[in-house]
């Protein structure tokens, strides 16, 4: 094994296989991040690796075969394979069908015909055979047992799964993405020792093995119901046949937050809640006058309004908000299964009603109000589906711009700038644990949901050109203000709102981030004068304006950073948007999709002209297709709910900032954070329909998922 490259976090080594005529090829990986190496060789062998940039090698073997691929997550050409944990991580285990076993050091990688023993107690709790058992890196002496106990399961996935789903999952499940980001970033830790290391292999600490805890199970769950679906698909290539065909394919266990959509999506005050704790809280603004656009009458929302009040009191006491998704006006849409899909860009009011529920009170489904676009309102024959398009309008907007450009594309922009800076200074040691996997989970997405015929295409109404435009549309609109949690909560007039926990969450760890950066800076930066004159700085900060936002003046980013204040800010942000707001719209979206009909990924009619056209038959027939809602929720299953070892904010588990001054500044971030978790979980505990999205715990320092 050869390795060439420089010091410093910008370039990864050169990987090839030792043989004289093997082919090199460069691997790209900036910081920690990780990236799949395949080195050709001779004799039609493939080489597949895994590496790191870093400061140790992953221990991963490689397993080869004549004429055979191998990847570090499934084997191909063989039945199966076999996952094992290491901690709260997972590492790959491929059986390669030998007569002998091969060991890693943390992992132990067996053969077809045998299997690792369980460690004692409940529930599947896995160990690495003793030291004496695994001599490297000849078989071991005394096998394993051929099977394993009766009371254990055969096979654990990647995400904690029984073995029965998991093997139907891997046959059934045509749409879901690779497991290659479960698997690769399972192989990432920088604790183990270098790949080219023959020492024997150590047992695991008693202290990591974990059960089954609450992540897993709800992926578990979540693998589940896509198997119930694909089980019970009903018409292929077409639509449902009624509700009940759509209750039969989707209802059943899940999570306590998707159980509640089941029962609650009808409701008007639910429909109103997700706008301010689903999984695209940033949207709602207070209306102090209704858009030209949208002619609501105080009589339309009289009968809602009840005595008392009317229309025009309530705006101005500012208890009318608006969602306007003016910006999926004209948009592209694709075709799936043959059939023309379409997407509308409604307007909605809502209403904040005495008793702290917020409501809907009219709903108009296009920008250009006239006879063939009514104005909806509660108690109407179309109300139900104009609620539909609504929340079909918002998964849209939330999956294409909330989500997808201001969390992973943005976020691509911090940390290749990142990566650019000197290892030594101070902003590349603090942000490089935010911008950890990045650019792994970006480029899997480019390869597996926005590639032409990718899940994308499968499962929403835009498609892939479509989002396109979306996300160009949604770059020319960014500003800065709206990505800081206190100028977001005061530009849209939510500050009062009873009940927006995200607005209180985000609002907790903004100040718990804002207060970590100020100590940090303050070590690194006594005057205002020392930022001015960091040319470094300056050329990171004007990086991310000229190719973050394209140089854009009106979006109020920063182009270049005068002051202590000003860089505080800017950091602030960046560490917010990269581990807790992508959190906010990313972990709850299998609770709020799983029942499909509260969450359509695309519709499959164009929006009723009016009340007399809105009939159930056409809500069950605008509905996504069977094979359209399998595509989504196989997708949103793994992407809702973090794999791997879970590095959570606060952590900094490869950190880069010692010494005292850093680490007392670090002991208070956490410490606060400790303070908001607790906060949190003693909410949650009082209410029906908690918010969790954002206590510190569950909330990664990166994105990574």
């Amino acid at each position: 094994m050869v390795t060439s490259g420089h010091s410093g976090h910008s370039w990864s080594p050169v990987v090839t296989a030792g043989h004289p005529r093997s082919l090199w090829s460069p691997v790209v990986t900036a910081g920690h991040q990780w990236s799949l190496v395949v080195t050709s060789g001779h004799s039609g062998h493939l080489w597949s690796l895994v590496v790191t940039s870093g400061h140790s090698w992953s221990p991963v073997v490689t397993l080869v075969t004549s004429g055979h691929c191998w990847s570090p997550v499934v084997t191909r050409g063989h039945p199966w394979s076999l996952l094992v944990t290491r901690g709260h991580s997972w590492s790959p285990v491929v059986t390669a069908g030998h007569p002998w076993s091969l060991w890693s050091p943390v992992v132990t990688l067996v053969t077809l015909s045998r299997w690792a023993p369980y460690a004692p107690g409940w529930p599947w709790r896995l160990r690495a055979l003793p030291p004496a058992l695994c001599p490297w890196p000849r078989p071991p002496a005394t096998p394993p047992p051929a099977t394993p106990p009766p009371d254990t399961p055969t096979m654990v996935t990647s995400r904690e799964e029984p073995p029965a789903t998991t093997s139907q999952e891997r046959s059934m499940t045509s749409q879901e993405p690779p497991m290659t980001s479960q698997e690769t970033r399972s192989t990432t830790s920088h604790e183990g020792p270098s790949m080219t290391s023959q020492a024997p292999p150590t047992a695991l600490s008693p202290t990591l093995s974990f059960p089954l805890g609450h992540r897993a199970q709800l992926a578990a769950r979540a693998a589940a119901a896509r198997i119930r679906l694909r089980l019970r698909g009903l018409c292929p290539g077409g639509s449902w046949r009624s509700l009940g065909d759509v209750r039969a394919a989707l209802e059943g266990p899940g999570t306590p937050i998707s159980e509640y959509v089941v029962r609650h999506w009808q409701s008007d005050a639910f429909f109103g809640e997700q706008f301010l704790s689903g999984v695209n809280p940033v949207l709602l603004r207070r209306c102090r006058r209704l858009p030209p656009n949208f002619p609501v009458t105080g009589d339309m929302v009289a009968p809602t309004l009840g005595t008392g009040t009317d229309l025009q009191r309530e705006m101005e006491a500012g208890r009318l908000f608006l969602a306007d998704y003016a910006m999926l006006e004209g948009l592209p849409t694709g075709t799936i299964g043959g059939r023309p899909q379409f997407v509308a860009a409604p307007l909605c009011l809502l209403w904040l009603g005495p008793r702290g529920r917020l409501l809907p009170v009219a709903i108009q489904l296009s920008q250009h109000p006239g006879p063939g676009s009514p104005v909806f309102v509660p108690g109407g024959r179309g109300w139900a589906l104009a609620k539909l398009w609504v929340r079909s309008a918002h998964f849209v907007l939330h999956e294409m711009v909330t989500h997808l450009l201001h969390g992973h594309f943005l976020a691509e922009a911090f940390a290749v700038a990142t990566q650019r800076l000197p290892a030594a200074h101070p902003v590349h040691q603090l942000l490089l644990p935010h911008v950890r996997f990045t650019f792994h989970i970006n480029i899997l997405a480019r390869e597996t949901l926005l590639n032409p015929g990718g899940i994308i295409d499968q499962a929403t109404s835009v498609g892939r050109e479509g989002t396109l435009a979306l996300v160009a549309r949604g770059t020319a609109a960014l500003t800065f203000r709206e990505l800081c949690v206190p100028d977001d909560v005061a530009e849209r007039g939510v500050g009062d709102i009873p009940g927006y926990h995200y607005r209180d969450d985000a609002m907790d760890i903004w100040e718990a981030i804002q207060g970590y950066v100020e100590g940090i800076v303050a070590l690194f930066y006594a005057e205002d004068e020392e930022v001015a004159e960091d040319e470094e700085l300056q050329e990171w900060v004007g990086e991310i304006f000229t190719y973050g936002v394209l140089g854009n003046e009106k979006s109020g980013f920063p182009s270049k950073l005068c002051s202590r204040p000003e860089l505080v800010k800017f950091l602030t942000m960046i560490i917010f948007c990269c581990s807790a707001r992508h959190a906010a719209v990313n972990s709850g979206q299998y609770d709020y999709a799983a029942w499909m009909p509260n969450t359509p990924g695309t519709m499959q009619r164009p929006p009723p002209a009016g009340d007399a056209e809105a009939t159930e038959e056409l809500l069950v027939a605008s509905l996504p297709s069977p094979e359209a809602t399998g595509a989504l929720l196989a997708l949103l299953s793994v992407v809702s709910y973090e794999g791997g070892e879970l590095r959570p904010l606060g952590s900094r588990s490869q950190d880069l900032l010692s010494g005292p001054g850093p680490g007392s500044v670090l002991a208070a971030f956490r410490a606060r954070l400790a303070q908001i978790s607790e906060r949190i979980r003693s909410r949650n505990a009082e209410l029906e329909l908690p918010y969790p999205y954002l206590e510190p715990t569950c909330v990664t320092e990166s994105i990574s998922i």
